[in-house]
């Protein structure tokens, strides 16, 4: 056996020896020591020195890649998916209000410049999956032409990137072949969509990085050189762009990070060619390359971010007060530093940025049936009140009665302490507390708060609260003192219970207009129980008064908040969501994703089976292979001893570290995930097939295939034939082109691919029949409900059948599924009834059956519904609007001044005085 083992290492040894550009034939070769830091077995793949037929060859694939990405990229001609939120941000650049998104601009702003260039003026608001693009006359096939051409461009990347690591143009030819026949990444490079910007610049990055790699094996004599410094500053602006697309960039950077460190570690153990001094200078120059260039890049897109949103918007009710003040129309006059008794406040929240103490001439239905108090987060004069002290002033004649009693006299200021009442200017009451559950809060320790009294009332005891001034929050010497506008931060603690006025992220119900509860609390956390004043107005604070005003935080400021912000919204999507998946199901492809249906055809999000098997395929092979190879090594073999072995190693092994890096970091995630999060790791699974194949076929001599170039190439041929078969089977899925039912039902290979093929006609005659529908949506996998056990029927809208067809019924079924969408039967339902609870969704489907109640297959009938959106780029979650959010989530108490503003009027005019919420849904926008 260790014969034999010799012989192969001396055999593998001797085959490489053309590939290098030192002699290294054999085994005694191999074990010499290096002079320097260069690796053996390494040649220059310099990709400006291919010949010409490999040029010829890479425009051929690239054109093919145009063809198989445009092809019908018109279709379809209304909202699909996750359009609904990326084109409406860029409706948003366009007129510059300020939104809120989990992801960084670069890709937003590429697709606002693509669709401004086109003639898009921003009006078009994106706003429900199947929204018709045509009529309004939005730029959509121009929008999705940027997209479309990256994903074309990584065609080309990938080719680039094997041959930079040393595989044949024949292996090279088949990750492009791959890559271009992968369904799933047609899908998502077909639409208005981040995935294929972040594919192509993570490719990029892959590419620029592995040419730097094949520059500093050579040794001493390519370091600093130009094409060195090209391609590491190329993959410092590849790093950039990759995060400034989606943090999933960040796991990229992960990737060339550890690779760096391997580099400089291998640096620093050359003591012949490398001194100290020029250590340092490699590690500069890879820190300047790799973090600053990065870096700088990504400021600099949030830079043109906040210079193109500068108007208010939907958005700024996420940020803080400062942040807020730098948009237009936001910004606030100086006002008077000192609060005196008597001024006219306005009190706001300090922690979640709900909004201001707000009240109205509206009643809790429940607890005290007193005047609300709530969160109001626009400004407005229900949210102005008097600070009062406990007794009225005297005059010459006694107490001064009136809530003008204070603007006569010496103004005496609000110190730590003071125990005040607060007065509400418009409704004439008074804040008050006492021990009555909240209504919606119902926690025995909280108390509601709420407006008692009325004009002329002297009020109670339950109106008295204590100033307690937090020190480490105020700002400034005097603010720790007494209170001043904006700079002290306080606390207002109930006389006569001890409770802290409070405010979390809970919302109030339709009777609450959707503002944010406020209450008394014994055990609050302190955070939610500060508040500042903004506004501050008195007689006798003249114009000469000491003014304040907001700090402007400046860019680096709003940078940082934002980026707060961002992290804490992304990982509170976690939320269910009916196209959700998890990570162990992404090599194996279990499930895809819903993405659109209308007129019989459907659009769903799944990928090339033979692409995604047969690269979890490769990168379980290399598992194996470096696990028996580390205990071959404990054994005392010297397998290491041989180059192709080392090689193999390094090569596929820095591979499969980046497919690693871009998937296993998913696990520890607890928000929302989806297919297309493994796509990036899939891009270095494909890397690392072809790479395993190159080895097998043209690097290992004992295997006897290098020699017989004929099978490679054969394989090859045969293997883009099965890719590029199993691709047109699932093409109409992809380009949501007419299929039939039996043509969908043989393909579905899995349980778990829940795509409709209901939805599809028995027979290809039946589209000639049919007109389509002029934006209308037909159901596919219809939106999940979103209220639990609503049991009514839901209006359907069908198109007109002809006399004597069967008519449209509706019928309820129960399926029972596990967290994985298994179905469960009746047995299995009842083993685990009282061991797991069961999450109600309802999924609407539309049939057309005959009057026996059978389904007629071949009917056409069209259903108004839309394939559910999923919230992976803002924080409003998909909930009933009568529903308390999470305490840990954050997003604004209210979508927009102008529905606040509309619910409140429309309770204003009511005869009765009683809320009347208007009609308006919330949209889930996540």
């Amino acid at each position: 056996m260790a014969q034999e083992d010799a012989s192969l290492s001396t055999e593998m040894a001797k085959e490489t020896s053309d590939r290098t550009k030192r002699p290294q034939g054999n085994a005694d070769s191999a074990n010499a020591k290096a002079k320097d830091y260069s690796s053996q077995g390494v040649t220059d793949n310099d990709i400006f020195m291919l010949p010409g037929s490999d040029f010829q060859l890479l425009a051929f694939l690239t054109a093919v890649a145009a063809l198989v990405r445009l092809f019908r990229i018109y279709q379809p001609s209304s909202v699909v998916f996750d359009e609904v939120h990326f084109g409406g941000f860029a409706s948003k650049y366009i007129k510059g209000r300020f939104f809120m998104d989990v992801h960084p601009p670069l890709a937003k702003l590429l697709l606002t410049l693509t669709g401004w260039l086109a003639g898009f003026d921003g009006e078009f608001d994106f706003k429900d999956i199947g929204k018709d693009y045509v009529e309004p006359g939005v730029p959509y096939v121009a929008m999705r032409l940027l997209p479309a051409l990256m994903g074309v461009m990584t065609i080309p990347t990938i080719f680039l990137t094997l041959k930079a690591t040393g595989c044949r143009t024949m292996t090279a030819a088949m990750g492009a072949g791959l890559l271009i026949f992968e369904n799933g990444l047609v899908t998502q490079s077909r639409l208005i969509l981040l995935d294929s910007p972040l594919i192509i610049f993570t490719a990029f990055t892959a590419l620029a990085w592995t040419c730097f790699t094949n520059q500093h094996e050579q040794g001493p004599s390519k370091a600093f050189d130009a094409s060195w410094w090209l391609w590491l500053v190329a993959t410092g602006l590849g790093l950039g762009a990759t995060v400034s697309v989606k943090w999933v960039g960040l796991f990229t950077i992960a990737w060339v990070g550890s690779l760096t460190v391997v580099q400089l570690w291998v640096l620093l153990g050359d003591t012949t060619t490398v001194p100290p001094r020029k250590w340092f200078k490699h590690f500069l120059a890879r820190f300047f390359c790799l973090v600053v260039i990065p870096l700088t890049f990504y400021l600099g897109l949030f830079a043109i971010h906040f210079i193109c949103l500068v108007n208010p918007g939907d958005g700024d009710g996420f940020m803080s007060s400062e942040f807020q003040a730098t948009l237009n129309s936001k910004a606030m006059q100086d006002v008077p530093a000192n609060v005196v008794l008597g001024s006219r406040v306005s009190i706001r929240h300090h922690n979640t940025h709900g909004g201001y103490l707000h009240s109205h001439n509206h009643m809790y239905p429940t607890g005290s049936k007193q005047q609300q108090i709530t969160l109001y987060p626009h400004k407005d004069e229900n949210n102005i009140w008097l600070l009062e002290n406990q007794t009225q002033p005297e005059g010459p004649d006694g107490p001064i009665a009136g809530r003008n009693a204070w603007d006569t006299g010496e103004p005496l200021p609000v110190r730590d302490g003071t125990v005040l009442r607060l007065y509400h200017f418009v409704t004439d009451r008074r804040l008050h507390s006492h021990d009555v559950r909240p209504p919606v809060s119902e926690a025995d320790w909280q108390n509601e708060v709420s407006a008692y009294g009325y004009e002329g009332f002297e009020g109670d005891a339950n109106d008295y609260f204590r100033v307690q001034i937090v020190k480490s929050l105020s700002d400034g010497v005097a603010a720790k003192e007494h209170v001043r506008t904006i700079e002290t931060k306080f606390r207002l603690i109930h006389i006569m219970t001890g409770c802290a006025l409070f405010s979390h992220k809970v919302k109030l119900p339709d009777w609450g207009f959707d503002q944010q509860e406020v209450t008394c609390a014994k055990q609050g956390t302190k955070p939610n129980s500060i508040w500042y004043i903004e506004q501050n107005e008195h007689p006798l604070l003249g114009t000469d008064a000491e003014k304040v005003n907001y700090k402007n935080p400046g860019f680096l400021g709003k940078f940082w908040e934002l980026q707060k912000v961002m992290w804490t919204t992304n990982a509170g999507l976690v939320e269910s969501h009916a196209w959700d998946s998890r990570p162990p199901s992404w090599p194996l492809l279990k499930r895809g994703i819903n993405f659109w249906g209308k007129d019989r055809r459907q659009i769903y999000l799944i990928g090339n089976p033979v692409v995604w098997w047969s690269s979890t395929a490769a990168i379980c092979i290399y598992l194996a292979f470096k696990a028996l190879s580390i205990l071959r090594w404990q054994r005392g073999f010297k397998d290491y001893d041989n180059i192709n072995f080392k090689r193999f190693d390094y090569e596929i092994g820095s591979t499969v570290l980046g497919w690693a890096f871009h998937y296993f970091p998913f696990f520890l995630m607890q928000r929302q995930l989806f297919l297309h999060h493994y796509f990036p790791a899939l891009y270095f699974a494909i890397i690392a097939l072809c790479q395993v194949y190159d080895f097998v076929t043209n690097r290992i001599s004992a295997l006897g295939l290098k020699d017989r170039p004929a099978i490679g190439r054969s394989g090859v041929a045969a293997f883009l034939a099965v890719s590029i078969l199993v691709f047109t089977l699932y093409a109409p899925l992809s380009y949501g082109n007419q299929w039939t039912q039996g043509a969908c039902n043989r393909v579905k290979l899995l349980e778990r691919w829940d795509f409709d093929c209901s939805v599809f006609p028995t027979e290809w005659s039946h589209y000639a029949l049919e007109s389509p529908s002029s934006g209308k949506t037909a159901q596919t996998a219809a939106p999940i409900a979103q209220e639990l056990n609503d049991k009514k029927s839901r209006e359907v809208n069908v198109t007109p059948q002809p006399a004597g067809e069967p008519s449209v019924s509706r019928v309820e079924k129960v399926e029972y599924r596990d967290q994985e969408g298994n179905i469960l039967d009746e047995n299995q339902v009842r083993e685990l009834e009282g061991k797991v609870s069961f999450e109600t969704r309802y999924e609407t489907r539309t049939r057309v059956i005959d009057a026996e109640g059978k389904e007629v297959a071949d009917g056409a009938v069209e259903a108004e519904g839309i394939a559910p959106p999923h919230p992976d780029v803002e924080r409003l979650p998909e909930t009933a609007a009568d529903v308390p959010e999470d305490d840990g989530r954050e997003y604004p108490a209210a979508a927009s001044p102008e529905r606040d503003i509309r619910n409140e009027a429309s309770v204003e005019q009511a005869d009765n005085g009683r809320p009347r919420p208007a009609n308006e849904p919330q949209e889930a926008t996540g």
